[in-house]
């Protein structure tokens, strides 16, 4: 596993500081690019700049509702396997409950609805809190889902296959539609393209391109940012990444789930009755 990446020195002209600017301005441009070390992404959702989703149009989509101590999160997730959902590690608690066939969540009762239990939380074991390098997680529903038109699994892609920057995806999520000290979220499913960009577009400390994925070009501001945490980056039919962390605005950073292809099998070979 390649060593992740130290951040780059900004070689941008908007970070130069003229002669004549006061101590004040002088600290507050220094201290702005620190504002993107920060892994903002945890615990929320958002889609920026996007659309309603046509309902049930994404049947892999998974809400979860997550427990931790005598607290209530949410995140995304999908589902690759009758009995098995990936997200986030970062997405853990105590308790997880999974909503597949969902578009509004606040219809808790609905004929395409299924809500499942999770029986079983395995993040990577080489997952880093602090970095958020290995930001995956496997759920093992308690009861397999049944799979129709509103429930589906998606594919995986091929182990260390990459996609190719340019590439037009998309992710989706219930989570806030405007970045930033809005707490409203969406109730029904949201969703927006995104391109993939360069490794080196993602000049931020802890970044490694061998686990990570840089998406979301800062020009066009479509973006996911804090708590469509867990939902799929969709390349074609292939989920090709995980929404894990990043600043409020694009380009923000995604888990390359083809270089955990042979960890998530043999997790699951391991836990398959």
């Amino acid at each position: 596993m390649g060593p992740a990446k130290s951040i780059k020195p900004p070689g941008r002209s908007r970070y130069a500081i003229p002669a004549l600017m006061s101590n004040i301005q002088v600290q507050i441009l220094l201290l702005l690019p620190m504002a993107f070390l920060l892994p903002h992404r945890a615990w929320a959702g958002e889609i920026i700049g996007g659309r309603e989703a046509q309902p049930h149009s994404r049947p892999y989509m998974a809400y979860l509702d997550i427990q931790r101590g005598n607290k209530n999160h949410s995140c995304g997730g999908f589902l690759v396997a009758e009995n098995f959902v990936l997200t986030a590690a970062h997405c853990n608690g105590d308790k997880i409950t999974v909503s597949l066939g969902a578009h509004n969540i606040k219809q808790r009762v609905a004929e395409k609805l299924q809500k499942i239990t999770v029986s079983e939380k395995i993040s990577h074991e080489n997952y880093n809190k602090a970095t958020n390098n290995n930001d995956i997680m496997l759920l093992q529903l308690a009861e397999s889902a049944k799979l129709n038109g509103w429930v589906d699994t998606i594919a995986l892609p091929r182990t260390r296959k990459r996609v190719n920057p340019g590439t037009i995806c998309s992710i989706a999520g219930w989570g806030r539609t405007v970045a930033r000290n809005q707490f409203t979220k969406a109730t029904t499913l949201q969703e927006v393209d995104v391109e993939v960009l360069e490794d080196d577009e993602c000049m931020y400390r802890h970044y490694n391109a061998f686990t990570m994925m840089c998406v979301g070009n800062p020009e066009k501001g479509k973006d996911s940012a804090k708590g469509d945490s867990g939902g799929p980056l969709v390349c074609g039919k292939t989920a090709q990444g995980i929404v894990s962390w990043g600043p409020y605005s694009p380009p923000g950073v995604y888990t390359r789930l083809s270089t955990f292809i042979p960890w998530i099998r043999r997790t699951m070979r391991r836990l398959q009755p």
